[in-house]
């Protein structure tokens, strides 16, 4: 199992990467960057690349509307390349809020879409001169779509790798199939090792039995707050606030993929009610109303008997790498969390 973790983006972006160094001789196997409606991933994990030496690095996640397939797969050959073949490509498809709300573009096909992707990257990665008539894309253009002068071409740079790993971020059982038949990872949100199989199982299976031998095991990234010690109980509250703004805001009512998930592992009404009062502008209220039950079961936040005991969960579930938020205001702390987690693996 892998010790993977994300950088917020937020603020704080090169005080934490001057900490990296720290956190790969803790443990550390690999950093996830985002991107929301925030500075762009690309150039942080280009950053990021230059200033560490093993550390594998990923975004998590470009998003597939944002980009062309084409870009997309030129720059995962990018940052792959100064990297020296430690960059892992994170797509997902986001939601409607920010694609049509900030990015101004259609949100449809979101399957198709991510699936005719990753097709083209790899094309891309092996140097094919790109021929792709899908759907949702048509590579080159054909004529009656534009000047009729676009002709195949190939990647001009040779990649470090034709295959760079792919993980698709999903939580809808369709994409979650998706990402079990095309892609190298899986990332849900809010993973609870409880739940997931009633969950998601039935998605990974019917995903697994059409997946590539060639593409190896999945592997499963599940993303979960870290603290470790008697005193740290009160440290589980930090989560609440995204826990409120994902599943009370980031959506409307009746498309909140989040608040969706909250409901299928059988928080209705609480999924109801932090809606309710996320939407109506009452986020501390939302906050409070995230349940203590949901809170524990995504979270490594406990005396170290505990914490090993959860990661024995995660573990049980089919996880392979733990993307841990250190919690701990202190940052030796942190450290030091990171280092006890990794000797538990």
């Amino acid at each position: 199992m892998r010790i993977g973790m994300a950088l917020s983006y937020s603020g704080g972006f090169k005080e934490t990467v001057a900490l990296l160094g720290d956190y790969e001789k803790a443990g550390l196997d690999i950093v996830f960057v985002a991107e929301a409606y925030s500075f762009d991933a690309v150039s942080q994990l280009g950053y990021i690349a230059a200033s560490t030496e093993r550390l594998e690095i990923a975004s998590g996640i470009l998003q597939v509307y944002t980009r062309t397939p084409t870009l997309t797969a030129m720059t995962a050959a990018g940052l792959d390349y100064v990297s020296d073949g430690r960059f892992t490509l994170g797509i997902g498809a986001s939601g409607p809020q920010v694609i049509e709300g900030f990015h101004g573009v259609s949100y449809d096909a979101p399957l198709g879409r991510t699936r005719e992707l990753v097709e083209i990257c790899r094309q891309v990665w092996r140097r094919e001169k790109v021929v792709h008539e899908g759907r949702h894309y048509r590579i080159p253009l054909p004529a009656d779509r534009g000047t009729g002068l676009g002709k195949p071409l190939r990647l001009i740079n040779h990649p470090v790798r034709e295959r760079i790993p792919v993980i698709l971020a999903a939580i809808g059982p369709k994409n979650v199939a998706l990402a079990a038949e095309i892609a190298e990872g899986w990332m849900p949100i809010f993973f609870h090792p409880e739940k997931a199989g009633e969950v998601w199982g039935q998605s990974l299976a019917e995903g697994s039995a059409l997946r590539d031998p060639a593409l190896g095991p999945l592997d499963v990234v599940a993303q979960a707050p870290l603290a470790i010690g008697d005193d740290v109980d009160g440290l589980l509250d930090l989560a609440r606030p995204q826990l409120a703004l994902y599943i009370g805001g980031m959506g409307a009512r009746g498309r909140n993929f989040y608040n969706d998930l909250a409901c299928r592992y059988g928080f209705e009404a609480e999924a109801a009610r932090i809606q309710d009062l996320y939407l109506d502008g009452r986020k501390e209220e939302a906050a409070a109303a995230v349940p203590a039950e949901l809170l524990r079961g995504i979270s490594l936040v406990g005396p170290a008997r505990y914490v090993a005991e959860r990661v024995e969960a995660y573990r049980r579930a089919g996880v392979t790498t733990l993307q841990v938020d250190p919690v701990s205001p202190d940052p030796a702390r942190r450290l030091a969390d990171l280092e006890t987690l990794k000797s538990m693996l």
